[in-house]
This record gives structure tokens, sequence and C-alpha cells, in this order.
């Protein structure tokens, strides 16, 4: 897979469409949810694998955290470490801006996933989107 940081409109559009993929149609999200007002200053990534979209994520800076979100792999390339690619490409990143630290809100079936990946649980389950949810994070 090869991973960009979004630099161009083209580029929104086709992490957007993966967002849009993954957790409206299949996840059952409200577009108004999934696309909120920290898309316009979040640093996007988008996955490419034949030149199809296939992987999206955002990046912000909140606190002292790197804060990954929107992590999103379509449902047809799961399993092939894409999403692992996608969130080393955002820690390099967390790093470079002089970050030493990760955070992400993880929906439950995923735990052991990020937990393989070095991140550990830190809250209690909530709900978000009508998805449970925990706050996992990670020092880089």
């Amino acid at each position: 897979m090869n991973i960009k940081l979004v630099d161009s409109l083209d580029e929104f559009e086709a992490a957007k469409h993966v967002r849009m993929v993954v957790f409206v149609e299949e996840q059952k999200v409200s577009p108004e949810e999934e696309l909120d007002e920290h898309d316009e200053t979040a640093i996007h990534f988008v996955g490419y694998e034949e030149g199809e979209p296939i992987a999206a994520s955002r990046l912000r800076f909140v606190d002292s955290y790197g804060k990954l979100e929107r992590i999103c792999v379509i449902k047809e390339h799961r399993g092939k470490s894409h999403g692992t690619q996608i969130i080393t490409a955002m820690e390099e990143i967390i790093s470079e801006k002089g970050f030493t630290k990760a955070k992400l809100n993880a929906q439950t079936h995923a735990i052991e996933f990020y937990q393989q990946l070095g991140y550990e649980t830190v809250s209690g389950e909530f709900m978000d989107a009508g998805i449970p949810h925990v706050t996992m994070v990670k020092e880089l």
C-alpha cells in the first residue's frame, strides 16, 4: 500500500470516500457525525493500492498527544497489515512534530489490534456515534 499525506483536494476526497464507505455505509454512522469541524485543520492520510484509495485516517495534536482518528480500511482489504502501516505513518509524523505520546479512541472490537501495536487502555468503555469505544495511549 502506498500511503500519502493528503496535500490536494483529490486526495482529501479519496480519504473522505474511504471514511464514508467504512463508517457511514458499513457502520451506519451519520455523515454529519463522520465529517466534522476538525477535518479542516487535521493532517489526513490516504492509502492507495493499485491507484485505488483503500485506507484513510486523520491526525490532530491535542494537549501533549498526537491523536489518531478516523482510522479505517475498506473491508475487502483488511487483514493485510494496512491498518498497521497507516498507524506507523501517523506515529512517524507525531514524532517528527516533537510529540512523544499517541492517543486514540478505539472501537472495542479493535482493542486487541491496538494492544499488539503497543497501545494501552486508559479509560472505561464509552459510546461514540453509537459504537462502544475505549481511549488508548502509547509512548513513542
